[in-house]
């Protein structure tokens, strides 16, 4: 608990710092899915008795055996403003780390593509969405200092969402409706259909297993936990799913209405009055963050996109939702182009580093 209650300390000045949900966190660092096939390792700096850092090392054996790699990744990376202190963690980590027989280190990373991962290098002035980090500029300068470079960055977009989208990707989407005799499932009824929501994650790992950076394709049980912990926020009324013809799945783009301002009202805690404010957020939809959208493979590069996006336009704009946060996405994707066919700004930056620790 004294590594996961840190950051309360370190940012209870931060107006943008945004908690996780204690309970969360344990669950996250103790029973997730992914703990069955990964490896890792957590420390604290103490200054006394007094927390001043902590650290937590992963080694995803399935991720270095897809990419040919020998990396430990780093996460849960928080520390005062004192290179002594971040010296201490990292290096720390790099000795197990060589221990493991690992050759390179990065991060801020998860055990996978689905947790929060990118240190933030610009929208410092923004609150980040619930399933992003924040941290200090200064946390930048210590990673450089220690010899990291950038890997590869993420950008997120700021957009208006209630004025639809263009004439033109709105008579594209018709025409690709008809073309493939698609039509729309009403998520609040297929939520409640377990198989369904396992298949729907299933598709979204086969979907960006070959498009996204890093990307490690979900096992089962992690599948499995993810359609769980889901399948209470998904709702209709800003999300939608695609389907053809008989029923199977084509393409999804799923938003959540933002709870970062809840999260930190409940400052870690459900109870006595978190799951309060949570349950208020999730009925407010002025601000969505989009959370996954995609084709399955079979479908990509058909123009369905457009049918996704015109769908989520038209609800955004049916519920009083005014502005979108678009989900992390590395800057050299292609897909980040779909953002200009909208009103939109830069909201946030965020950095995976890099550095070589042995051979």
């Amino acid at each position: 608990m004294r590594f996961i209650k840190f950051p309360d300390t370190l940012y209870k000045d931060c107006p943008q710092y945004v908690p996780a949900l204690h309970i969360d966190q344990v669950h996250t660092l103790t029973k997730c899915a992914s703990l069955l096939y990964c490896k890792h390792k957590m420390w604290l700096v103490l200054d006394g008795s007094k927390v001043v850092g902590r650290i937590c090392a992963i080694i995803n054996p399935r991720y270095n055996e897809r990419y040919g790699t020998k990396r430990v990744r780093f996460g849960w990376f928080d520390c005062i403003n004192d290179i002594e202190v971040a010296r201490l963690l990292i290096g720390t980590a790099e000795k197990w780390a060589r221990e493991q027989g690992m050759t390179e280190i990065h991060g801020p990373l998860y055990y996978n593509t689905l947790g929060k991962q990118g240190m933030l290098v610009e929208g410092y002035e923004n609150i980040p969405p619930f399933n992003c980090l924040y941290n200090f500029p200064y946390y930048n300068d210590l990673l450089t200092a220690l010899g990291f470079e950038k890997e590869c960055d993420w950008v997120q977009y700021k957009m208006v969402a209630n004025h639809g989208v263009p004439d033109k990707a709105r008579r594209v989407a018709k025409l690709v409706e008809e073309r493939y005799n698609l039509h729309f499932g009403n998520l609040d009824e297929l939520r409640k259909d377990k198989k369904l929501v396992h298949k729907f994650f299933r598709v979204y790992s086969d979907s960006f297993s070959e498009t996204v950076y890093n990307f490690i394709p979900f096992t089962d049980e992690e599948i499995e936990e993810e359609a769980r912990l889901s399948r209470r926020f998904i709702s209709d009324k800003v999300s939608c799913v695609v389907l053809d013809e008989h029923d199977e799945i084509v393409a999804f783009g799923v938003s959540f209405p933002s709870i970062s301002k809840a999260l930190q009202k409940a400052r870690g805690h459900l109870f006595p009055f978190g799951w309060y404010y949570l349950m208020k957020a999730l009925k407010d939809f002025e601000t969505t963050d989009l959370m996954i959208n995609g084709a399955v493979p079979e479908w990509q590069n058909k123009g369905v996109s457009a049918v996704y996006y015109k769908e989520m336009a038209d609800k955004a704009a049916k519920i009083g939702n005014r502005w979108a946060i678009s989900n992390p996405q590395v800057e050299s994707n292609s897909a980040v182009n779909i953002w200009n066919s909208y009103e939109h700004e830069p909201f946030m930056r965020r950095r995976c580093y890099i550095k070589k620790i042995g051979d």
